[in-house]
């Protein structure tokens, strides 16, 4: 394997033995075996209560290019944030432990950066299976991220997202500096998260594409329909303000 991998894949995780033993991780690493560049894989344990920290060292330590992050538990951006940083690949990408979309998904993604994209995102094609209450949420958020953030993207909230090396340690940097660790207690997911890291792309100039992805509903505790609808909008207004106040260091 090169010193400087192409790829690196992100799997974020809290909690997650039931998925893993559903063999997720598995899928995932005997895909990226099948590949013909050099890649890492790059497992974060976002402070689980579980076992899922013993099954991922256990997995990492009997498998190449494999790697565990085990951090407190701070929520899915900061697990992310972390694994940017300690990531090696030319092209960076991260994906959910359940595999929702799962990883074959990334043939799809890949060739838009030898296009002249810095950022190239999954957006699901349909949303088949999923509750209303998901439905309603995401199609709110489409027509709220347009009125107050100006953001022409269909699907900003699927979890599978990738990047140049460059444009990805940029925009997390920045985030770093606007969301300092915390320890959290209880399922941690911040929905404006991915807005946050597309609006702060945008602004930065990054080329940007949306790529149509195979999508599965899969049943989660950590999606409440009042909460994180409240939580989204107020998440949509607070990278707004930050722009306008500048809290982001950009020129305008």
């Amino acid at each position: 394997m090169n010193n400087q991998p192409y790829l690196s894949v992100i799997v974020p995780a809290y909690n997650e033995a039931k998925n893993f033993h559903k063999g997720t991780l598995d899928s995932i690493y005997e895909y990226l075996q099948r590949e013909p560049f050099s890649w890492e894989l790059i497992l974060v344990n976002d402070g689980s209560s579980d076992s899922t920290l013993s099954l991922l060292e256990q997995f990492a330590a009997s498998r190449q290019s494999v790697r565990v992050i085990n951090n407190p538990h701070q929520g899915k951006a900061a697990a992310i944030t972390s694994g940017v940083t300690e990531s090696h690949g030319e092209i960076i990408l991260f994906t959910d432990m359940d595999q929702a979309t799962p990883i074959t998904e990334m043939a799809n993604l890949l060739p838009e950066f030898s296009r002249g994209y810095d950022i190239v995102i999954g957006s699901r094609k349909d949303r088949k299976g999923a509750p209303i209450y998901r439905q309603i949420l995401a199609y709110g958020m489409i027509i709220l991220r347009g009125l107050i953030l100006r953001l022409p993207i269909r699907d900003s909230q699927c979890g599978f997202k990738a990047f140049t090396a460059s444009s990805a340690r940029k925009i997390f940097s920045i985030l770093a500096k606007i969301h300092p660790p915390r320890v959290l207690s209880g399922p941690a997911v911040n929905p404006g998260f991915d807005v946050e890291i597309l609006y702060l792309g945008r602004k930065l100039g990054y080329r940007l594409a949306e790529v149509p992805v195979i999508w599965t509903h899969q049943e989660s505790k950590r999606v409440r329909f009042a909460q994180d609808a409240i939580s989204g909008l107020k998440e949509l207004l607070l990278v707004r303000f930050r722009s306008l106040t500048n809290a982001y260091g950009l020129k305008s």
